[in-house]
Parts: C-alpha cells; sequence; structure tokens
C-alpha cells in the first residue's frame, strides 16, 4: 500500500480507501462488514470514510464494531455532516447547533475520542461561511476532529471558506471529497485542481467506478445479486445507458489489452492525478476488495498511449455536473 499526504497537510492516508455508503450496515450483513473492514485494514488501508446519514448511523455504529481491537492510532476515520438526522428545522444543515449535535452522536456510533476528517457534506446557503468555519476550528481546538473539510462544494464555496478562515484566523478546510470518475470529471479537473495547487487541498474521491458501471459487470445486462438489481438502488439502472455501455465495452478492451480489469483500469487513471490523496471505494465481497486494492500496481501501465486510447473512447461522453 502506498500512502499520500492529505493535500498539503502532514496526514498520510492509504491512497485507496474503504468507504461505508450502502454497503456497511445496509447492503452487506454485518459479520461480512466486518470481515471487509479487517481485511482492508491488513493490506495496508488506513482511512475508512463513514457519513452521519450512511444507513441512518447504523454504518458508524458498525465501524465503531470494527476497530475495536485495532490501534485508533493506525486509523485515520472520517465522518460528515448535513442531510437530516434528526426532526425540526434544525436537524440538519451546517448550523454550529447541527454541527455540533452531529460530531458528538457520530462519535458515540463509532466509540471513539475524535474523528481525524470531518467533512461539511454539502454546502449549506442557509448559514453563514462564517459559522460553519469558526464552528469547524472550535471543533479542531476542542480535538474532537484533527481536519475538517468539504464534500461537494463548488470551487467558490470553498475559496469562500478559505477567505474566512484567512480573514479570522481560523483553521481552513484540508480536503475535498468530490465526486470523480471517468464520466463525472469536469468539477475536479477544470475547478477544484487549482485549489489543490493554491491552496494545498486534498481530494478524498468517491464514486470511481460510477455506482459499479465502470467495472464492466453491466456491459451484458444486469446480473442477480449486483447492486443495480436490488429494488432500494433501481435509480443505478436509469445510468446504465447504452451510451455508457458501449464506453466500458471499449474500456474493458483496454483493460484486457493490459492484462487488468476494468475496475483497475479505471481506478488507476484516477491514482495517476496528484491531487488524489485518495480513491474512496466500495465493496461488498473480499474479491472486490482485493481487485480494487490491486489498482494501484497498474498506474504504470496508463502510458501515453494508453491514456491516448482511454480519452479517444471517452470523447463522445458529455461530462456530467
Amino acid at each position: 500500500m502506498h500512502y499520500r499526504r492529505l493535500g498539503r497537510s502532514g496526514l498520510k492516508v492509504s491512497e485507496i480507501s474503504l468507504g461505508s455508503w450502502v454497503t456497511m450496515g445496509a447492503q452487506v450483513e454485518e459479520q461480512a462488514s466486518l470481515g471487509l473492514f479487517h481485511a482492508a485494514y491488513d493490506a495496508g488501508v488506513n482511512f475508512f470514510d463513514n457519513a452521519d446519514i450512511y444507513a441512518n448511523g447504523q454504518a458508524e455504529i458498525v465501524m465503531g464494531k470494527a476497530i475495536r481491537d485495532l490501534p485508533r492510532e493506525g486509523l485515520v476515520l472520517s465522518s460528515k455532516v448535513f442531510w437530516p438526522t434528526a426532526p425540526g428545522p434544525n436537524g440538519r444543515g451546517l448550523s454550529r447547533k447541527h454541527i455540533t449535535e452531529s460530531v458528538h452522536a457520530s462519535l458515540k456510533r463509532i466509540g471513539t475520542d475524535y474523528l481525524d476528517l470531518y467533512f461539511c457534506h454539502r454546502f449549506d446557503p442557509d448559514t453563514p461561511i462564517d459559522e460553519v468555519v469558526f464552528t469547524m476550528d472550535n471543533l479542531v481546538r476542542q480535538g474532537k476532529i484533527l481536519y475538517w473539510g468539504t464534500s461537494e462544494w463548488r470551487a467558490w464555496q470553498v475559496s469562500a471558506a478559505y477567505a474566512a478562515a484567512a480573514q479570522h484566523h481560523l483553521i481552513p478546510p484540508s480536503m475535498e471529497q468530490p465526486q470523480y470518475n471517468m464520466f463525472h470529471r469536469r468539477r475536479v479537473e477544470m475547478e477544484l485542481a487549482p485549489l489543490c495547487k493554491e491552496y494545498g487541498l486534498g481530494l478524498t474521491t468517491w464514486s470511481p467506478l460510477y455506482y459499479g458501471i465502470l467495472t464492466g459487470k453491466y456491459n451484458e445486462g444486469i446480473p442477480t445479486g449486483s447492486r443495480a438489481a436490488l429494488e432500494s438502488m433501481a435509480w443505478i439502472r436509469d445510468r446504465i445507458t447504452p451510451e455508457r455501455v458501449e464506453i466500458v465495452r471499449q474500456l474493458s478492451q483496454i483493460a484486457s489489452d493490459l492484462h487488468i480489469s476494468t475496475a483497475q483500469l479505471a481506478l488507476a487513471w484516477l491514482l495517476r492525478r496528484k491531487e488524489v490523496s485518495s480513491v474512496i471505494t466500495g465493496a461488498t465481497n473480499p474479491a472486490q476488495l482485493q481487485d480494487n486494492l490491486e489498482s494501484a500496481d497498474a498506474v504504470d501501465k496508463l502510458t501515453d498511449d494508453v491514456l491516448e486510447k482511454i480519452e479517444l473512447a471517452l470523447n463522445n461522453y458529455p461530462d456530467e455536473d
């Protein structure tokens, strides 16, 4: 496993990390989730991503069980705040009240004294940016979180947070967590990459396989037992369009020529970017986890000729934003 600095910070995170969205506490049974967590840790993964909204808090509870017998100092744990987790008008957003109550609830569910990373899960237009930055700064100084960041914020919103931190001599965000994959790339490459250079922002990217479509598993239809086969995940089926499947077929041929899986090609394509501190992956079984972990070995295979072939395959696809 290789480790990268989280942007300009001194924290080092595994370049492949394990996320909890739609798996832990939901799609994957608890014992299987614990096994995947420990297998990832044994393989060198130190960054485990979570959020208070995942499986209505159950994902954090499962994470808490997974870390009981592991050295806390060897882990980089995250959670997020924004989406509704309590009744009433103050049960969501980024007000000082909701952030404070949410972080305490996450710490209790996970069973830890602090979070290494804490993300503002979306931008909140109803809360002044100064209030958000002051609250996060206060949590860092209290030792309840070590680094704070944003998720799915636009470049101007991140810049506003940096400006507020500079004006009031507060701790600025260290990371942003955007969706980044072959079908969703403009925001990272055009908007966020310049901020990474200017502010030292680190990126922990999610959905690297575009809901599993970039693995090639849906090239010939929807397999029984796959995520898209679940009624709760039926929205994925709308994304499995003929145009995307044709592109993935071309990518699968490129991967085959390199003797790697289509998923490894997609993950290696992300890892080649210096702005990316960690690629957050999901897994429902040990074989998927192992395939993802081996993707770092494929980065060296992405020569200029290979990257050109990938760009030609993606050339006619309108990027999502």
